[in-house]
């Protein structure tokens, strides 16, 4: 599952993506120093899986992982050509949801590229972006749709009525992922690559020392997405950036000299794996603890594939019990005894948080 980084020029898009990953993706003080994409997989923090480890007396830990794209920054005219944009743009289809790094800070020595920093319309400078290419996008797939709905059937010709609803939409400036019909498939808008219509991670970029209940860049911003019920995560990224920079074992106690106890970059990378609609389960011996990620809802048997197409295809059944309450008994074998170990069939929805046994025959 990818996560691709998106935003202005210069807002530390690259700055967080190295704090993320450890990359060392170029930060310059220009527009467009990413031209190519920089890919990264970072661990999903959970501390579920080393309390595992630590009841089944392991010390391979292998953790599920959100894969981030850091991608150029996009200015006004990106839909019709500018700064490469219609290059990026294609970067930010391939992805799976967008977080959207804005900055909140003053700072004369980091360039602009609007001269003025002013969050909200920052954000709605990229967001337009991403609509007028979806407007351009369902233009282009309306006028095929049309031809073909001369032909009267039925289906087409019910296309053809929603696609002039979402341009509609559109056209309005509202991005796709807030339209809402009755008569739409769910999967409508993913099945059509609309840029506006991934989910959306929004990070303010902010500064040490900042008081964002005062700030007035923050509290702008915080106050543009309550409507849509969005929470923006402060994250100072160049500070995080250089914790990143330290050996694991210093970034602890350095984070408590500065006052910042927990990281706000597993806090980002815990909300992209759940705004892509990911769980966890969990499986775990002497040999390994491991995290699987499976999307929310999937049964059994999916879960199971997760882990091998065999387990899959000769699923019988799946011995549960929350990997929590396996670290509190101790051991699987004492859960068991104790009658807290659940056999479930193919119908069972996994849950996050499952640890499983998967019984199969091949």
């Amino acid at each position: 599952m990818k996560i691709g980084i998106v935003g202005l020029p210069n807002v530390g898009k690259s700055t967080l993506f190295n704090a993320l990953t450890g990359a060392g993706a170029l930060v310059a003080n220009y527009a467009f120093a990413t031209i190519n994409p920089n890919v990264g997989v970072v661990p999903v923090p959970d501390e579920r899986l080393l309390a595992l480890a630590r009841t089944v007396k392991t010390t391979k830990i292998i953790p599920a992982t959100v894969e981030f794209v850091d991608i150029a920054g996009l200015v006004r005219g990106a839909s019709h050509g500018e700064g490469l944009g219609n290059q990026f743009l294609s970067h930010i289809r391939e992805v799976d949801a967008i977080l959207h790094v804005v900055r909140c800070f003053e700072d004369d020595n980091i360039v602009h590229v609007s001269a003025k920093v002013d969050p909200v319309e920052d954000f709605k400078t990229v967001e337009v972006e991403l609509i007028l290419a979806d407007i351009a996008h369902l233009d282009k797939r309306r006028a095929k749709v049309a031809k073909m709905a001369k032909s009267n059937e039925p289906e087409l010709l019910a296309e053809l009525a929603l696609l002039d609803q979402i341009l509609e939409h559109l056209n309005a400036g509202l991005p796709a992922r807030s339209f809402e019909s009755d008569s739409m498939d769910p999967n409508y808008l993913q099945k059509v690559h609309l840029l506006s219509s991934k989910p959306i991670l929004v990070v303010a970029n902010v500064k040490e020392g900042m008081d964002l209940e005062e700030d007035p860049h923050f509290l702008a911003l915080a106050d543009y997405f309550a409507a849509e019920k969005l929470e923006v995560l402060p994250v100072m990224a160049d500070i995080e950036a250089e914790i990143n920079e330290l050996a694991p074992e210093e970034r602890d106690s350095f984070r408590e000299e500065m006052g910042y106890p927990e990281s706000g970059l597993d806090r980002i990378i815990r909300e992209a794996y759940r705004l892509l609609g990911l769980i966890s389960f969990f499986t775990g011996n002497e040999k390994e603890a491991h995290a699987w990620t499976i999307r929310a809802g999937s049964p059994a048997p999916k879960a199971a594939g997760a882990i091998h197409t065999d387990f899959e295809r000769g699923f019988i059944r799946a011995e549960v019990i929350s990997v929590m309450d396996l670290v509190e008994f101790g051991s699987f074998a004492a859960a068991r005894e104790k009658g807290q170990v659940r056999s479930e069939g193919k119908t069972y929805i996994v849950r996050d948080g499952d640890y499983i046994i998967f019984r199969f025959n091949v």
